[in-house]
């Protein structure tokens, strides 16, 4: 099953009870997500070898019982050459997401509503509009390409090792 076939057998008002019930942070949000579904439902698909893949995880924090649903690609065949399983999907287009595969765990472990609903989340994090969503992107690639271009020395002299960070952060937290 293709995430637009979900998208286009189900109706707003559901996904948008599922959506508050699941992260009910972002009931202000609300027609944002609103206008996304309705674009959605109305864009041509893009076939991608890959699948959205949903897993539970716990939460990483200590005092915290929670868990937290993350929403990643995998490629329907894997490649034996490929270090990575798993793909992050905040940057993919649209039309891409539309095209993908529901993987079958995901499929089994959630309903249709709550994969709409992780899916609007995930594909919205880095805003409700594709042209925001690509100018982020293209400026992360700016970036790095702008930082592959310096010199040994300038990239030692722009740059601090993890150690280093994190004995900054601390310094700043208790300073």
């Amino acid at each position: 099953m293709k995430f637009y076939e979900l998208i286009k057998s189900n109706n707003w008002l559901s996904v948008e009870l599922t959506l508050l019930d699941l992260y009910p942070g972002q009931k202000d949000l609300i027609e944002e997500y609103k206008n996304v579904f309705e674009i959605l439902k109305i864009k041509e698909p893009e076939d991608v070898e890959m699948n959205i893949v949903l897993t539970v995880y716990d939460s990483e924090f200590e005092d915290d019982n929670d868990t937290y649903i993350d929403v990643s690609g995998r490629n329907r065949v894997k490649d034996p050459d490929s270090l990575a399983d798993s793909y992050a999907l905040e940057f993919t287009s649209w039309k891409k997401w539309l095209g993908m595969d529901l993987a079958p765990e995901t499929i089994m472990n959630f309903s249709e509503l709550e994969i709409i609903a992780h899916c609007l989340y995930e594909l919205t994090f880095i805003g409700f509009e594709e042209l925001e969503i690509q100018e982020q992107f293209d400026s992360i690639k700016s970036s790095m390409e702008e930082y592959e271009n310096l010199t040994d020395e300038e990239k030692k002299a722009n740059t601090i090792s993890l150690d280093e960070l994190i004995r900054r952060l601390d310094e700043d937290d208790s300073g």
